[in-house]
């Protein structure tokens, strides 16, 4: 630690003995400094803060309706592409920032100082800001009031172009996929004319081969019920009795009802064998036979002479009848049921020989909707663009509005001149205390005991200075130091209030 304290001590009266040459230094540094920072030209800058947001009744309106990207992402596509080469180049056209010296070399440089130099700066997500700085106040301004009418130029014509464009896109894709649905319309068709007794008809019906197996199954059910019906009549005809033998009293009706109630039952036989007692026929034959059952009983007489005879049964001739119609019902089914056949065979070797052919009209099929779904998307998608079009072209979707419009600036943005005065000041002033300590580094003068011992002189002591009136007169050169210092601060001050002036002049 007093190793420490001496070096510092001797370092102190190093840099104190070259007090004038760091006050000369940092008086020079300051005023070539201040000179410098006076003679920076001045910088103007001027902005202008645009407002871009979706219409709030027309955009809600459109939603689902009309096609377009949200306004946040086409601002935003704006903003990153504002400094694009082409409207670089609009804008030094419009601007005649060239002023005739419309060299390929300036142009470039031109073009590359101006996409470095203009800030879009986002305020909010709606708002943001356009600024440009230059010496010229009357080029700032230029610039800023082009690069703003440029944007509203490409804001209301971006659009019209990609919904140009877009619609360009649709109409070619449209006649593209117009042209491959006729054609697969007309394979499909030529298809289903070809095969259409093989293929399934429309609404998912079952095609002609297959209705054909299932007539020939359902003709087959039909004829072996057919050829039943007629074995069992054959058997009743062949148990029922063609004629009736019945006795007629001296009334002349007993006989007569005999024959109807021996017919009633002989039905009612017949129908007890076709169907259950619950079937109304069978129901009314019973009740038929009861009421003739009991007629026959009240109308007979013991007394009375009875002459027997015989009568054609009706039931008989019933029977013959309806054999007769089950062995034209028989013929006609094994008619139906040979022609189904037939047909079936047919179909099944048409079949056979084209075994892919379910597959090809699957895939055909598919082919066809797809087809079919993105044409009828695209003419969906052409109507919305139509719409997009004249809600575009009629209304405006975007409000873009110039909040504050640029103005000729008149107080210039830079340099900062009150901060680079200040900081001449402070690099004076700490140049020149690093010159003095670099010099007293470098000293190889003895200010201490330890500077003698150290170069092996031997030291008995020290003797300290007791200040006498006559040398108060060594506090002089201090005061001088701190007056120089003093004055370097005034002028500074001095510098600074010279600068603010002209600046205000300016």
């Amino acid at each position: 630690m007093d190793d420490i304290i001496i070096l510092l001590r001797r370092y102190a009266i190093g840099v104190w003995r070259r007090r004038w040459l760091a006050l000369i230094a940092a008086w020079v540094i300051c005023l070539i400094g201040w000179a410098t920072v006076i003679s920076l030209p001045p910088r103007y800058e001027a902005s202008a803060e645009v407002y871009v947001a979706a219409d709030p009744v027309l955009t809600p309106l459109l939603h689902g309706i009309a096609i377009g990207s949200g306004i946040d992402s086409e601002v935003a596509l704006l903003r990153r592409t504002l400094l694009s080469r082409p409207n670089l180049e609009t804008l030094i056209a419009k601007a005649d920032l060239l002023s005739g010296h419309d060299t390929l070399a300036a142009h470039e440089a031109l073009v590359k100082k101006l996409a470095a130099t203009i800030r879009i700066i986002p305020e909010t997500d709606t708002l943001f800001t356009i600024a440009y700085s230059n010496r010229n106040p009357k080029r700032a301004y230029t610039v800023v009031q082009t690069m703003l009418g440029v944007f509203i130029e490409r804001a209301n014509g971006s659009n019209q172009t990609d919904l140009a464009n877009a619609q360009h896109f649709l109409d070619s894709q449209l006649a593209y996929y117009e042209k491959k649905l006729r054609d697969t319309e007309k394979r499909r068709a030529a298809f289903l004319t070809k095969y259409i007794q093989l293929l399934p008809g429309a609404g998912g019906s079952v095609s002609q081969f297959d209705a054909a197996g299932a007539k020939v199954r359902s003709l087959e059910g039909q004829l072996q019920d057919a050829q039943a019906r007629k074995l069992m009549l054959e058997s009743e005809l062949e148990k029922t009795p063609p004629m009736l033998v019945g006795s007629q009293g001296a009334s002349g009706n007993t006989a007569a009802t005999s024959a109807a109630l021996a017919a009633a039952e002989q039905r009612l036989t017949v129908l007890k064998q076709r169907f259950t007692d619950a079937y109304p026929g069978v129901i009314d034959a019973e009740q038929l036979v009861k009421a003739l059952a009991a007629q026959a009983a009240g109308k007979g007489s013991a007394t009375m002479p009875v002459v027997r005879r015989s009568i054609p049964n009706p039931v008989y001739d019933q029977l013959k009848l309806q054999l007769i119609d089950a062995d034209t019902t028989v013929f006609s089914l094994t008619r139906e049921l040979k022609a189904a056949t037939a047909e079936r065979a047919r179909l099944a070797a048409l079949a056979h020989d084209q075994p892919g052919l379910q597959a090809a009209y699957i895939n055909l099929n598919r082919n066809y909707d797809v087809l079919r779904k993105q044409y009828q998307e695209l003419l969906l998608r052409k109507e919305s663009m139509q719409i997009t079009t004249a809600a575009n072209t009629d209304a405006s979707r975007v409000q873009l509005q110039v909040v504050n419009p640029p103005q000729l600036p008149r107080i210039p943005v830079a340099p900062p001149r009150a901060l680079l005065l200040a900081a001449v000041l402070v690099a004076g002033l700490g140049g020149s205390a690093g010159l003095a300590l670099l010099l007293a580094h470098a000293d190889t003068c003895c200010y201490t005991l330890q500077d003698l011992r150290s170069i092996g002189l031997p030291v008995a002591g020290a003797i300290s200075l007791r200040p006498v009136p006559r040398q108060r007169r060594r506090m002089l050169p201090m005061v001088a130091f701190s007056a120089g210092v003093f004055l370097l601060v005034v002028a500074f001050a001095g510098v600074l209030a010279g600068a603010s002036h002209l600046a205000a002049l300016a």
